[in-house]
């Protein structure tokens, strides 16, 4: 099992690098934390998680803060489920300072 994250930046259109990122487990319990690289990614952030529902915290607000850009969302939180200790789970986002979308990537 393999867990990734990937941001881009709908403001300026580019990677979003240094958004510091934090899987936690169903109850809250800090797991891992990480930045994304200078692509906006981070290729591994959780090995051998068991099924069950996780948390991705982007603390976005300190990301705006550094390019002194007011945003609405301090933190973008997505909870996801793995449903198998096999494959491969990305989970993308798409920001802005007042909007953000994800998917299951690949």
């Amino acid at each position: 099992m393999s867990l990734s994250t990937h941001v881009l930046d709908a403001m300026s259109g580019k990677p979003a690098a240094g958004v510091t990122v934090t899987l936690t487990d169903a109850v809250g319990a800090p797991l891992t934390t990480a930045a994304t690289d200078d692509d906006g990614r981070i290729a591994k952030l959780g090995d051998d998680l068991p099924a069950g529902v996780y948390r991705l915290h982007f603390d976005t607000g300190s990301y705006y803060a550094a390019l002194d850009v007011p945003t609405f969302y301090p933190e973008v939180v997505i909870a996801f489920e793995i449903t198998s200790a096999a494959g491969k789970y990305h989970v993308p986002v798409l920001l802005s300072p007042y909007a953000y979308s994800t998917y299951r990537g690949s």
